[in-house]
């Protein structure tokens, strides 16, 4: 079975699926994204990525292109025509189509939507978390409005490329003071020498991830001490244990950043069972 993408009001074969060419996503990144994990074909952390998609839009002055209960009917449509049951579904909504202009355009034009959705391997991600995954280090050349989640990520996949080439699975940006701010696609985590959990709160430049904030939650009402605070490289290379959380990666130990291990080399205890009650509070809320 082909796999069937949303565009613009119509379910269409991925491989016959386009957009405009003067699309202002296309063209200028002016458009902004979401993604969702999938749990037996519901979507995860619902209202959390309902939330940051209608903030990122609002910063952008770009409309809703339909109501959030329409938008939900659309992207379980998408999951039911794919027969995805875990896996990934990915929301990109642009300013729309109009004669390339830096500035918006004069005459109001319906926004763009595209969802697609992917299946993925459960069992080949829990065994990348049984084991662990590397970083590197990239020096922080992003813009200050990271808290949007737009699509001009050039910088982003500069750092993931650097990753791949080095062996690692994700790149941690550090800003000019030295502190670490996030990853190209996930939140940096670590559990400190005081055994304290830290990730660095959403006044810095970063996005605020919608794992980590229930993963927030979580860690709380597990009872562990958590803190909203930067750490320093040095601070992460002796660290506990670190970590990174997303909607792909959901919340993945980190074993060695640029090559040096962290802890004993291995997933931490407190990663691996963060995991499991993230994985667990997710499944539970789904919709």
């Amino acid at each position: 079975m082909s796999r069937i993408a949303y565009v613009n009001g119509r379910f269409v074969p991925k491989a016959d699926a386009v957009v405009h060419i003067e699309d202002r996503g296309y063209q200028l990144a002016d458009a902004v994204y979401e993604v969702w994990a999938l749990f037996d074909g519901k979507l995860a952390d619902p209202e959390g990525h309902f939330a940051r998609l209608e903030r990122s839009l609002g910063e952008l002055s770009i409309d809703m292109p339909m109501s959030r209960a329409a938008l939900t009917v659309v992207l379980k449509e998408a999951v039911r025509r794919n027969r995805i049951r875990e896996g990934m579904v990915y929301l990109q909504i642009s300013r729309g189509v109009a004669r390339r202009d830096h500035a918006f355009p004069t005459e109001p034009v319906a926004p763009a939507v595209v969802v697609t959705v992917s299946r993925v391997d459960r069992a080949a991600t829990e065994a990348r978390a049984a084991k662990g995954v590397g970083v590197v280090t990239t020096p922080e050349n992003r813009w200050g409005r990271c808290d949007i989640k737009t699509v001009g990520l050039l910088p982003n996949a500069l750092a993931k490329q650097k990753a791949r080439e080095a062996g690692a699975v994700e790149a941690w940006f550090v800003d000019e003071m030295g502190l670490v701010t996030e990853g190209a696609s996930s939140n940096a985590w670590i559990v400190d020498g005081d055994g304290v959990l830290r990730t660095r709160d959403t006044q810095a430049n970063i996005l605020r991830g919608v794992t980590r904030l229930t993963l927030l939650d979580v860690a709380r009402e597990a009872g562990l001490k958590v803190e909203e605070r930067p750490f320093t490289l040095e601070e992460a290379l002796t660290a506990r244990e670190a970590f990174i959380t997303g909607a792909g990666s959901l919340v993945l130990p980190v074993v060695t950043v640029d090559g040096k291990m962290i802890g004993g080399g291995s997933p931490g205890p407190v990663a691996m069972e963060l995991r499991r009650l993230y994985i667990e509070r997710a499944k539970a809320t789904a919709v």
